[in-house]
């Protein structure tokens, strides 16, 4: 027994915390949690990269300030659009007219501190399309955002200058042409790759793959923005899939059988992330790589390789026929409520032969 005591008399003495002292914790706890923990606090913790490409490489974390915006409440039981299709299967948002807020998206891409670059391939006479592209770009496209445009070109010297708005540059990328103009298509996906290795990763944090035989008419901007997008194509939004024009010859790398297919996208103007992009152009350029050694064609070049990627690596988001529209072959139906970015009118034969 006196063993016992000696024993509990060498433990160390617990002491329960006074009142007073127990109070003052709990209102300091309560005072910092509601400014830092609350869901009405306008701070917010994020990640933004610092000026240039250091910046890129030590990203630290600063406190930005949201700023107070109205806006219509969104309803539940109320659809933006009820005469279109706006999710796919696999929950991906499809962007028409009405189904965004151009000022939240805005808000929220200015505190990512994104930079968007966007490629286009003014190769031989393709050129010509170039100012008209440029011009209504800087107009209509990711206006009060960083744009860096990446033109390909093998004639610099014709490459025409067009005043660009603050935070927006043009890097004009020499590279040769080919003969045929499907060759000029293909190697779109192999110089993009490549660039994506030696630059763009390092330059802008999204990257947009458009013709440059096209005009911007109405705003395009980060609502089309997401780690991999693709656009309807707008001769066959409306039709099934046993009559999409995919690769059918199983012998080609693009080949999707007539009971498999989700949608037929435009190879005119997809994107997504530098690394989703970097992505999608190295296996589709590897693709054809592999139709050339096994002396096969796909019908449609690279935008038969390019549904064959999206269907096997869903697009996490779906840009509606408003993003790539005809007018003139097309006319103007009432479903779509802007033609945002449309086909100039031009001779093809003249334009690719020469």
């Amino acid at each position: 027994m006196a063993e016992l005591l000696r024993t509990q008399a060498r433990k160390p003495k617990c002491y329960l915390l006074r009142p007073v002292t127990f109070l003052l914790i709990m209102l300091i706890l309560v005072f910092f949690g509601a400014g830092f923990l609350s869901p009405r606090s306008p701070v917010l913790w994020s990640r933004r990269a610092g000026a240039g490409e250091a910046g890129r490489e030590s990203i630290g974390l600063q406190v930005v300030k949201l700023s107070r915006m109205v806006y219509p409440q969104p309803k539940v039981l109320t659809p933006s659009r009820k005469d279109v299709l706006v999710l796919t299967p696999w929950l991906a948002p499809i962007i028409w007219e009405a189904t965004f807020n151009t000022d939240i998206l805005n808000e929220q891409f200015r505190l990512q501190n994104a930079t968007i670059g966007i490629t286009v391939f003014a190769i031989k006479k393709y050129v010509v399309f170039l100012k008209l592209f440029l011009e209504t770009a800087e107009q209509h496209f990711m206006v009060g955002h960083r744009v860096n445009y990446y033109v390909f070109t093998d004639r610099p010297a014709d490459v025409p200058h067009v005043p660009l708005g603050e935070g927006r540059q043009m890097v004009v990328l020499e590279v040769p042409a080919s003969a045929r103009w499907q060759d000029v298509s293909m190697r779109r996906m192999e110089m993009i790759s490549s660039f994506c290795e030696q630059r763009f990763l390092r330059e802008v944090d999204f990257l947009v793959c458009a013709d440059v035989d096209m005009k911007f008419r109405d705003h395009v901007g980060v609502e089309i923005l997401s780690q991999l997008f693709g656009t309807l194509h707008p001769g066959y939004y409306r039709a099934s899939r046993e009559a999409f024009p995919y690769e059918r010859r199983p012998q080609s790398q693009a080949h999707i059988p007539r009971d498999q297919g989700d949608f037929y996208y435009m190879g005119a103007f997809f994107g997504g992330s530098v690394s989703e992009v970097y992505r999608l152009t190295k296996a589709c350029h590897q693709a054809i790589v592999a139709d050339r050694a096994n002396g096969i064609e796909a019908v449609w070049h690279d935008e038969s390789h390019l549904n064959r990627y999206l269907l096997d690596h869903k697009p996490t988001k779906v840009l509606s026929p408003e993003y790539m529209w005809d007018e003139k072959l097309l006319g103007w139906p009432a479903i779509m409520r802007k033609l945002r970015y449309v086909a100039v009118p031009k001779n093809h034969r003249e334009i690719r032969n020469r």
